[in-house]
């Protein structure tokens, strides 16, 4: 690839490295010059550019990407769309994401214009997360690098072990003083944790902190055929001699190992049963279990739900970012590594884009032309390279040309009929076709040119329904804007809206669930409602204002 400033009379089918303007003409970075692109530009007074030429060695970095990506799906992992030389993978089932990182080094290492980013190994993964992503640095790569990395991927590299219905036990103990709801939080924060990984609570028990109590309670647990017995002491085990471990072996049961290099969680102990009772698993709980925030044993955990067994070895090898953040209560709060991608919330976008634009005197605005695309696939473009987990666009007036605007765009799209009947019918129908599990929707306003996958980001950040901050918005000098992100436990009142409103009186009904985000330019507050406001933006957009895609 050659690349640098070149006369524009021989730049033809060359990629401009940088923006570039000529009165109200105005090309993308990345944009391939045509001969009638050359004319223009010169005609504007525009001699040169710098730019990227591409040889018969060189792959294209959208092809490269979509390529590298296909190459490296491996079990129950699909490629996305390809653009800006980026493809992400995602998930087709909810498992823990199995890297092999010395491959994913090697690729990494065959040419600087390759990269192959994935989340930590053994994370959960869900559909909808991103799990990896391979992003081509320059315009395009090299053939032979590409060749090579593709050479590479033939090695499973990357796989979902997927999660399995586990049946689960769980066994506490006793101690005078022990307070009964703590016992009962337990069991719900137990029967939660093995929802998330498509595990069920088949059975609770209670009895005595003495060695025969815990065997007894053990073994009825196994002939109810749980896969995985969870035994939680009143106090913890502090040695292999312990009571619950010398339960274990009084069952004919095997010590795996005692304590991990996690904390919290240094004091879990995974065991095994014997053949007479199912050989199943036995992990004995550290106190940090009664706790929904992960901890330790979770690891050990998530990996036999993924059918994935867990040795001496691989627990000790879990020091490596094994210092977890601790619970505020706790005197010496202590930071982690990032949050597991399955805790995290599933957000969906909703772009409304079903309005008759009656202030525009004419013209359909979400179909204007703002520096090369429809304003409405602007907006979409955004929300859709947000990383959310399904993105729906609520169609309506001409809705034809609105679907076609937005064409090849991973999305999916929610007809309002009712349309004339106000915002509050488009708002309704983006709520009704989202997917299942979804935790909150953002919604965005169709005519919003300067929303970009950034602020969208920041707000779904914000996003706290464990606090009960389940409303999010942006604001500056506070002024509230769009977009605005709502949970899932007011989707039943968005239901019952009528007439030309949004979600506004819920927000203001609602105040103390509403978090702010400070932004810090208008993207947030700029619509284009008018011809005059479109005009405005545009010329703007043509004199180089930093306009947009915040």
């Amino acid at each position: 690839m050659e690349f640098g400033r070149r006369p524009l009379r021989e730049s033809e089918g060359a990629l401009l490295a940088h923006s570039i303007a000529a009165g109200k003409l105005r090309f993308r970075k990345g944009h391939k010059l045509s001969a009638a692109d050359i004319a223009a530009l010169r005609a504007g007074g525009v001699e040169s550019a710098i730019v990227a030429v591409l040889g018969t060695d060189d792959v294209p970095e959208n092809d490269a990407a979509l390529k590298l990506a296909r190459a490296l799906a491996g079990s129950l992992l699909r490629a996305g769309n390809a653009g800006t030389g980026r493809c992400n993978l995602y998930p087709d089932r909810a498992g823990l994401f199995v890297v092999d990182a010395e491959e994913v080094h090697r690729f990494n290492g065959v040419d600087e214009a390759i990269t192959l980013s994935t989340v930590a190994p053994f994370a959960p993964v869900a559909p909808g997360h991103i799990a990896a992503t391979v992003k081509i640095i320059p315009f395009a790569a090299p053939r032979a690098a590409v060749d090579r990395c593709l050479e590479i991927a033939r090695r499973p590299l990357l796989r979902v072990a997927p999660f399995r219905a586990l049946r689960v036990a769980l066994v506490q103990t006793r101690l005078p003083g022990l307070k009964p709801a703590l016992l009962k939080k337990t069991v719900a924060v137990t029967r939660a944790k093995l929802a998330e990984m498509g595990s069920e609570l088949v059975a609770d028990a209670l009895c005595e902190h003495e060695e025969a109590g815990v065997a007894a309670a053990i073994a009825a647990a196994a002939k109810r055929k749980a896969d995985v017995v969870l035994v939680l002491g009143a106090s913890a085990i502090v040695d292999r001699r312990d009571v619950i471990p010398s339960a274990i072996e009084s069952l004919g049961g095997t010590l795996v190992h005692f304590g991990m290099p996690v904390d919290p969680g240094n004091l879990t102990l995974l065991a095994r049963l014997g053949d007479r009772l199912g050989g199943g698993h036995v992990i004995g709980l550290p106190g940090s279990a009664r706790s929904p925030r992960r901890h330790g044993s979770d690891y050990v955990l998530l990996r036999l739900a993924a059918g994935i067994e867990v040795s001496a070895s691989d627990i000790a090898r879990m020091g490596v970012g094994g210092l977890l953040k601790e619970i505020p209560s706790r005197p010496m709060p202590r930071a982690r590594a990032a949050p597991a991608p399955a805790a995290l919330p599933r957000i969906a976008g909703i772009v409304l884009a079903a309005g008759r634009s009656t202030r525009m005197r004419g013209p359909n605005k979400l179909l204007s032309d703002i520096d090369g695309a429809p304003l409405v696939r602007r907006v979409a473009d955004a929300v859709t390279n947000a990383g959310l987990a399904e993105t729906v666009v609520v169609t309506g007036h001409e809705r034809e040309k609105v679907e076609s605007a937005l064409a090849g765009l991973p999305l999916r799209f929610a007809v309002n009929r009712k349309f004339a009947d106000g915002l509050s019918t488009s708002l309704k129908t983006g709520i009704a076709a989202l997917g299942p599990g979804i935790d909150g929707a953002l919604v965005c306003l169709g005519d919003m040119p300067g929303i970009g996958p950034a602020l969208v980001a920041r707000l779904v950040g914000a996003f706290a329904p464990e606090r009960g901050k389940d409303i999010v918005v942006p604001v500056r000098g506070g002024r509230r804007g769009n977009p605005v992100l709502i949970g899932r436990r007011h989707f039943a009142a968005i239901k019952k809206l009528t007439g030309d409103v949004g979600a506004r009186a819920l927000i203001q009904a609602h105040a103390d669930a509403v978090i702010e985000v400070e932004v810090g330019d208008d993207a947030a507050f700029v619509d284009l409602d008018t011809p005059e406001a479109l005009a405005d933006y545009r010329a703007r957009v043509a004199a180089g204002s930093d306009c947009g895609r915040h």
